[in-house]
């Protein structure tokens, strides 16, 4: 049988990598983004058309377009299974970083998790499916020791707390709640960070870009792949008994 999943901010980066890889295997994926067409792109590039993967725009900070579209997927395919990906970040000195940024990360990382988290938790407890979610944290929701990311620590220290707090209340549904936490990985994200990070600390990219493959003991910058594979496993039968975990997917950079 052929399950369905839903993989949020998935128009570049670790999302798009996630549609890929769960595409590859035994998943229908449904890819969503803010930006629609993004969207729509990856999921007409994915392994297996076959199975009918599909797209739609999701802005994740609305619980209203999180439950429409856990409905709709849930109504005509079943929903088996739910990531919350999509992140933003910005990079200030704590001294200067502006509260309306503060909001903005918090919205997306935390509340975007929380509200479709809950949307897709309520289709899968209605249809009695033994579903799995995963949410994308960060080794920043580990250690506050991350230099101009006070707010995107804060959003992603609340991610880690929140999944303990989902996978607690959603077991007694058979629902598995995990999150994986990626370290230093190369994505148009971090390609933004790296030209804030070298400003903020009067230096180059490619001085910011050696110092985090110093700080990672296997001595490379992760690929959105060996985050997708982590977060592929956690969806798998091999990961049943396994919930409220926030599993480090880092290469070392960070050692709990």
């Amino acid at each position: 049988m052929t399950r369905t999943v839903v993989v949020t901010g998935a128009g570049s980066g670790i999302g798009r990598a996630i549609a890929s890889t769960l595409a590859g295997r035994e998943w229908r994926v449904v890819v969503t983004d803010l930006d629609g067409a993004a969207a729509a792109d990856v999921a007409a590039a994915l392994p297996n058309p076959d199975r009918g993967h599909e797209s739609a725009q999701l802005d994740v900070t609305s619980a209203e377009a999180a439950s429409a579209v856990a409905s709709d997927v849930a109504g005509r395919l079943g929903l088996h299974a739910w990531v919350s990906n999509a992140g933003i970040s910005f990079m200030h000195r704590f001294l200067e970083a502006p509260v309306e940024r503060y909001q903005q990360t918090v919205d997306v990382n935390l509340k975007g998790v929380f509200v479709c988290g809950q949307a897709a938790a309520r289709e899968m407890v209605r249809a009695g499916v033994a579903g799995s979610i995963v949410n994308t944290a960060s080794m920043a929701g580990k250690q506050g020791r991350v230099p101009f990311l006070a707010d995107y620590v804060a959003s992603k220290f609340g991610v880690v707390g929140l999944t303990q707090a989902m996978a607690y209340e959603l077991g007694e549904h058979r629902i598995t709640v995990n999150c994986v936490c990626p370290g230093f990985v190369e994505t148009p994200m971090q390609s933004r960070e790296l030209e804030w990070e070298a400003q903020l600390r009067g230096t180059t990219t490619d001085g910011v870009r050696d110092m985090m493959i110093g700080d990672t003991p296997l001595g490379r910058l992760e690929q959105p792949e060996d985050v997708a594979r982590a977060v592929a496993f956690l969806l798998s039968d091999d990961a049943r008994f396994i919930t409220g975990e926030a599993l480090a997917v880092n290469g070392g950079a960070y050692m709990d």
